[in-house]
């Protein structure tokens, strides 16, 4: 038989079999991102932030306008590169409940781990030394002398807290890299669908059959369930979200009755007081001021302004920090409901998404530099010099500045709370970011997923994900 015959013996039936559409793109949890694009951002930045520490060292000089921003960068690309070390470690131990925790405030296991309890409190005590510097770093001084009079004041630069600033930002970048070389990473998105995924793929989780309707809150009921039409809020769903939320209420009363003592210290009558207000210290403003001498130019009394300023700066600080926890659950769970509108939700995303992609994690970003900038305002210092050297520096403490920056932590708390308490509509199961909760609602995995009714198996139905938009759910039916 010829080549020709042999090719007109096929007949059409013989291709109808042949399918050339590509496969979907609907694997297991093995689809999880490990988001190397995270992985570089974040040790880029630990590189920067080690850099900036030595330079901080070795050169002993920064320039003014930029020494808030660079500190404040450096401090938060370490504690990103800490926080994901973290979370690996807590799922290495089968401890990881939430894809956000409070960095600062939950350890693995070993109090000498990079990821332990000692290194976190070192971390802390480091963030706090680091904004305590930035207001130390560069002093207002008096060079009137008695060798040099009417020299005027000028803007100087002190060697000890840059020092510190230095040291400070180069041991957070020396911890977070110790901790990331103790973690076994599974990936550096910061996505909560990322971690849930690479958990599952890992067999660290394990989804629990017959929970498809269940949320966070659920986790003692059983069996076949009705959709709801509300969800919990992260006020019910998460304790640290409460803890966090009251801390900031606490901070408020502390800071208003600080500013009502300094205006009772500053004058008697409040009404009088009062008509000296204005929002920057004034000439006519009223003020309780104090010094703390630098007796021969002795370097351990800078122990005393970094414990004045701990003191102040320390609770902001923290309370700033765990402020991220809220922030992060509800991006989180604002991410898992978009499953069920027309677009769906993303696995993964660019790592600066999250950040300036949610609007209470923006706001989180703008507000940090305007509280600590006002609390500059508040608590002010000044120093005098003699023949070159610094003898002392006052501490001046504006009662209405105190008041104007208890004001705005009051909206910021507010914001924070009323965030917190609002619950969620519509019958998607709230997750917030609990790992356990999103591996028993996500059956189906693909980069772009939806969430609703995926069969009406009889006697109950079934709700999932997949890689195509679902019918809702019915809300009379039982779901197992």
């Amino acid at each position: 038989m010829s080549y020709s015959d042999r090719w007109s013996s096929y007949t059409t039936s013989d291709f109808q079999s042949v399918n050339f559409k590509p496969p979907r793109q609907t694997a297991g949890p093995e689809f999880y991102d490990r988001s190397e694009l995270s992985r570089k951002v974040g040790l880029v930045g630990v590189a920067v932030a080690a850099l900036f520490g030595f330079l901080c060292i070795i050169a002993g000089f920064m320039i003014f306008i930029s020494k808030n921003t660079l500190s404040a960068a450096c401090t938060e690309a370490t504690g990103f590169v800490h926080g994901i070390a973290l979370r690996s470690a807590l799922a290495s131990q089968q401890r990881l409940r939430f894809n956000t925790n409070l960095r600062l405030l939950s350890a693995s296991d070993g109090w000498f781990n990079p990821n332990g309890t000692a290194c976190n409190v070192l971390m802390a005590i480091l963030l706090i030394v680091s904004y305590s510097s930035n207001l130390l770093v560069t002093l207002s001084v008096d060079l009137d002398s008695s060798s040099v009079p009417n020299a005027g004041h000028a803007m100087c630069v002190a060697e000890v807290p840059l020092f510190v600033l230095g040291v400070a930002i180069e041991l957070q970048a020396i911890i977070a890299l110790a901790s990331v070389r103790s973690a076994d990473i599974l990936t550096w998105s910061s996505s909560a669908f990322d971690i849930t995924a690479a958990l599952v793929h890992h067999a660290q989780i394990i989804p629990q059959p017959g929970r498809c309707m269940y949320g966070i809150c659920d986790a003692a009921s059983r069996g076949p369930v009705s959709p709801s039409p509300r969800q919990p809020s992260a006020w019910r769903a998460h304790s640290s979200v409460r803890k966090v939320v009251l801390t900031l209420w606490a901070l408020v009363v502390i800071y208003i009755v600080w500013g009502v003592i300094v205006v009772s210290l500053s004058d008697r009558s409040m009404s009088d007081a009062v008509k000296s207000w204005s929002f920057f210290p004034a000439s006519q403003t009223h003020v309780v001021a104090y010094s703390i001498p630098i007796e021969g130019g002795v370097y351990w009394y800078w122990g005393l302004y970094y414990i004045n300023m701990a003191a102040i700066q320390g609770p902001l600080t923290v309370a700033l920090h765990c402020s991220e926890l809220v922030a992060n659950v509800v991006r989180d769970e604002r991410l898992w409901r978009k499953a069920t509108t027309k677009v769906g939700t993303t696995i993964s995303s660019h790592p600066l998404a999250p950040v300036f992609g949610s609007p209470l994690n923006a706001t989180l970003l703008a507000v940090k530099p305007v509280v600590h900038w006002m609390l500059g305002l508040a608590f002010s210092l000044a120093g005098t010099a003699e023949n070159g050297l610094l003898t002392a520096i006052a501490v001046s403490m504006w009662p209405f500045q105190i008041l104007n920056y208890a004001g705005a932590l009051l909206v910021f708390a507010l914001t924070f709370t009323i965030v917190a308490l609002l619950p969620q509509s519509g019958p998607q199961p709230a997750a917030y970011g609990h790992v356990q909760t999103l591996a028993n609602l996500i059956d189906e995995w693909s980069p772009t997923m939806w969430w609703g009714q995926k069969s009406n198996g009889l006697p109950y139905r079934h709700a999932g994900t997949s890689d195509y938009r679902l019918p809702k759910v019915d809300m009379n039916a039982l779901y197992a």
